[in-house]
């Protein structure tokens, strides 16, 4: 079983238990990166710590004590060997809460003095939508024994996972690292699972946690407004039958994310269609494809997803390109996880600890200094810096090798952006189906739609059966169509359509008592686990309402001048980096080019500030 699992973390755990530290010096050269295919250790060596990581096992069967726990030094080297690169120290507080070393609590947030049952009985929170933020953050509040419901207008659990179940659907961050902290999976199928085992593990936390009971399914926010009088919130539902109800709440949550409504392209003639006819996001199962000359507009996350898994079935596949996209090799991206690397996970001390580490350093913030403009750089259109020009000759190296070098093709699918200015995808496969003969990739725009097909600028008219529309979500209109009243006016009036802030993507001033989760500048673009950081927002969360229970105050609203501050460093940090970039057009940017969607920090940053509750940054009443 051990020779099954990855070596690098199999090595943490083996120098955690053992404190034999000189194995670390041993293997760190045959470590070249934080993903398993990076490992180049000789087999005699990897056989001898095999050897070894036995013999200790049999001895610690026999009673023999584990090592006593690294001291920092220790722990920072062990961070470097893991994922093959130099690890900044600033990581050392992450990687003891990730851990749970030492006296590190495996929940961050507790009662300092916990309020009398009357006082929590008399307090509620309404949660909007039962997707993984929803559940996660339902969890961390019953934990606390804070009284919560949750609207959600599906009849299920699982928000966009429930949502979106269009062929190929799946994740395109590594599964280990995509879970709840709290509730690891150590049963995955696949290092990057299938749309239907993600949400598989989404219900069976909510049944685990018994998180369905606190749930209005098929129930509807249609409207909330802040009552000033009451120091609450009203909120309008919506339920099955119809039938409007009002409830009323302390503290309003939407947690409804920023890609839940679709986007329909605005394109003449599109309702003249006489086919088949929908959006990724609302999949029609009962339309036929087999046989069927099926055209997809959009070739962004769930276009490069649907269009491999349908081609075998489709008599013809017409894909109409605005812009390409980067899409990333990864060598695990079909692979099945081992037995002995799920054995590994379940039963070796600390190996699924150092395991998601890994993961986010290779996922997430270890790719961050690539995405940052050098002011010197020499090819500023094409990429930031040398790393980022790196990679992105690596990309157009696969693409070309994947197309069999056909320069059409290639220069139809490289993009004239730099690596990483749209979220980068995982090649599954999407180079090499545009090279079968029943794929045609159009790149000259669409001038109309017509009832059997789409004309397109060229004069070039496709016949088609079937129209895919793989156009993405609304993304600005967070909380829409909810109108959501604070002190002075709405949501709507102060975003606007595209133009979502709020103080760490969570508060906005003049709205009371009112999380986002999910909100402004919070998508992660450069990799990384949503649900990592909604772990973070949901401990804030409970941090500021610990803090307004305790201190008994009703009401909470984040400063105007703290709110400005934080959006003008988000601002300022993402000039510098990819997202902002000229050539970038993307839907993290406004009209005005204003990147309100996507993070500009690291993981570990975000982490960082969630960690604490500021009053400072509040009025209190």
């Amino acid at each position: 079983m051990l020779a099954q699992a990855d070596f690098a973390p199999l090595l943490m755990s083996y120098v955690h238990l053992s404190g034999d530290t000189q194995a670390l010096e041993t293997y760190r050269p045959f470590i070249k990166g934080p993903w398993a295919f990076h490992e180049e250790v000789p087999a005699p060596l990897k056989a001898a710590l095999l050897d070894k990581f036995n013999q200790f096992l049999l001895a610690r069967e026999r009673g023999q004590s584990d090592a006593s726990l690294p001291d920092e030094a220790v722990l920072h080297r062990m961070m470097n060997t893991c994922v093959g690169q130099t690890v900044p120290d600033e990581y050392l507080p992450l990687i003891h809460h990730e851990m749970r070393l030492g006296q590190t609590p495996a929940l961050e947030v507790h009662w300092r003095q916990r309020p009398s049952e009357q006082v929590l009985q008399n307090f509620k929170v309404l949660i909007i939508g039962a997707g993984e933020s929803g559940i996660g953050t339902g969890v961390k509040l019953k934990e606390l024994g804070i009284p919560f419901e949750i609207i959600e207008r599906n009849a299920s659990v699982g928000g966009t996972w429930l949502e979106n179940s269009y062929p190929g659907c799946g994740v395109d961050t590594p599964n280990h690292f995509y879970q709840y902290s709290f509730a690891p999976n150590h049963e995955w199928s696949r290092y990057f699972s299938p749309r239907d085992e993600i949400w598989k593990y989404l219900e069976d936390c909510a049944d685990r946690f018994d998180i369905r009971r606190h749930v209005r399914f098929r129930t509807e926010v249609t409207a909330a407004q802040w009552v000033e009088a009451d120091k609450l919130w009203q909120v309008q539902v919506r339920g099955p039958d119809g039938a409007v109800s009002t409830l009323k709440a302390q503290v309003l949550v939407s947690a409804v994310g920023q890609l839940n409504i679709p986007a329909i392209p605005d394109l003449p003639g599109l309702d003249d269609f006489q086919g088949a006819q929908f959006h990724t996001a609302r999949w029609d199962h009962g339309a036929p494809l087999k046989g069927q000359r099926v055209g997809m507009v959009g070739t962004g996350a769930s276009g490069m997803q649907v269009g491999p898994s349908i081609v075998d079935d489709v008599a013809q596949l017409t894909i109409f390109q605005r812009s390409p996209h980067w899409a990333i090799k990864n060598a695990l991206y079909f692979s099945e996880v081992s037995e002995g690397k799920k054995w590994a996970l379940k039963n070796l001390p600390h190996y699924a600890q150092w395991y998601r580490f890994q993961l986010f350093w290779a996922s997430a913030d270890g790719l961050y200094p690539h995405l940052k403009v050098d002011p010197n750089w020499a090819q500023p259109d094409l990429s930031l810096n040398a790393a980022n020009h790196e990679i992105r000759q690596n990309l157009i190296a696969h693409i070309t090798h994947e197309v069999g070098g056909d320069p059409e093709l290639i220069r139809k699918a490289v993009p004239m952006f730099p690596p990483y200015g749209k979220r980068m995808l995982r090649d599954n496969h999407w180079y090499r189906m545009l090279t079968n003969p029943k794929v045609n990739l159009v790149t000259d725009g669409i001038e109309r739609v017509l009832p059997h097909g789409v004309r397109t600028r060229d004069g070039q008219e496709h016949t088609l059966d079937t129209l895919v529309l793989a156009t993405g979500f609304q993304a600005g209109r967070i909380t829409w169509p909810m109108h959501i009243e604070g002190r002075q006016g709405s949501l709507r009036e102060r975003w606007g359509d595209d133009d979502p802030r709020a103080y760490m993507g969570l508060t906005v001033p003049s709205f009371p008592n009112f999380f986002v989760m999910f909100g402004p500048n919070t998508t992660l673009a450069h990799g990384g686990s949503a649900i990592f950081f909604s772990e973070c927002q949901a401990r804030y969360l409970l941090l500021a309402l610990r803090d307004m229970l305790e201190g008994g105050y009703t009401s909470l609203d984040c400063k105007p001048e703290v709110h400005d501050a934080f959006n003008q460093r988000v601002d300022d940090i993402h000039s510098q980096m990819v997202w902002s970039h000229k050539g970038v057009g993307s839907w993290y940017k406004n009209k005005k080019g204003r990147v309100f969607a996507t993070s500009p920090w690291r993981m570990v940053d975000y982490w960082e500030m969630t960690r604490v509750f500021d009053r400072d940054d509040y009025t209190v009443t």
